[in-house]
């Protein structure tokens, strides 16, 4: 594997998802592939269970790691071409990425959308440069429209714990104060579209995902309904695909509540995190039984150390 941005990367799903329950049992048994190996972990945006899992992940398997939070510790970087730059940019991305192309064997990247020009951040301008330009293989730490690490981990998550063969999994919107991007839910949606589980995102109108991302998916309004008989339920906010970035008020009865899980068969409630408290999710269900959202916070380290496994397998 040299590209790990999105399940299509992917040439076996259920191959990838065993080798990160494998690896959760066995976690040093492949230490050998990263010795002498270095990753590259940077950061446009802020952090933490990314950071620190696929950090781990490649300790794990014996990389040297550099961290290095660009917006903060780097040159103000330059992505456009054919440009004089004598404004605030200091240095191209073409020579940024070709010189981290040059110290690491594998680069993390993650970055975020403005938000503000939906064809922009849809193109995946900067993680696509950062490919282009470094020259080596490349894992996405979160971009613009897609986060398939945590994508990953959510698999590993519903594989590990399901109690029957085909799962109802439910994406259900959350209220939240500003807008989000879209790229836990695209990501998540396209995974479980090539999953073997019955899946249904519910979202209030205005609220629908780029279609690109949810062939396959059943698509709901109505939240009591989607919820029906759900094993598996993942939170999440999102901001309007269109008109982009927008954000519709009205909707705070979305926030899931322990009364919501009655007609559910005992569903688990996962979010990806950072999750603010009895705005998106309440408290009562993230500090209840039912709650994954700690375990599936810990498969990020097996779901980045199976990436990354793959990864060193294709350098040897």
């Amino acid at each position: 594997m040299k590209l790990f941005s999105s399940v299509n990367d992917v040439t076996d799903i259920k191959q990838l998802v065993a080798d990160a329950l494998h690896l959760k049992q066995n976690p040093y048994a492949h230490k050998h592939l990263g010795e002498n190996r270095t990753l590259g972990l940077m950061f446009l945006n802020p952090s933490l269970r990314t950071r620190l899992s696929t950090q781990k992940a490649a300790a794990n398997l014996g990389m040297n790691v550099m961290v290095m939070n660009v917006d903060k510790e780097g040159w103000a970087l330059e992505f456009n071409d054919n440009v004089i730059m004598n404004g605030t940019t200091v240095e191209h991305i073409r020579e940024a990425a070709g010189v981290m192309g040059q110290y690491l064997d594998i680069l993390g990247i993650r970055s975020f959308p403005g938000l503000k020009d939906r064809e922009l951040d849809y193109s995946e301008e900067i993680f696509n440069k950062f490919v282009e330009f470094s020259k080596i293989p490349v894992v996405s730490l979160e971009s613009a429209t897609r986060h398939p690490l945590q994508s990953l981990a959510d698999l590993v998550t519903i594989e590990e714990l399901k109690t029957r063969p085909w799962p109802k999994v439910v994406l259900t919107w959350a209220p939240h104060v500003k807008a989000l991007p879209q790229a836990v839910p695209n990501s998540f949606a396209e995974w479980m579209c090539k999953a073997e589980v019955d899946f249904v995102i519910a979202h209030p109108k205005g609220y629908e995902l780029c279609e690109d991302f949810t062939k396959g998916a059943t698509i709901t309004h109505n939240q009591e309904e989607a919820l029906t008989d759900a094993d598996f339920i993942y939170v999440k906010n999102w901001s309007a695909y269109e008109p982009y970035g927008q954000v519709i008020s009205g909707h705070d009865d979305w926030m899931l509540t322990n009364d919501k899980l009655t007609n559910t068969n005992d569903a688990k409630v996962m979010h990806c995190l950072p999750v603010r408290r009895n705005l998106e999710l309440s408290a009562e269900v993230l500090d209840g039984p039912n709650s994954l959202v700690a375990h599936e916070a810990g498969n990020r380290v097996w779901a980045a150390q199976a990436v990354l496994k793959q990864m060193l397998e294709g350098l040897q």
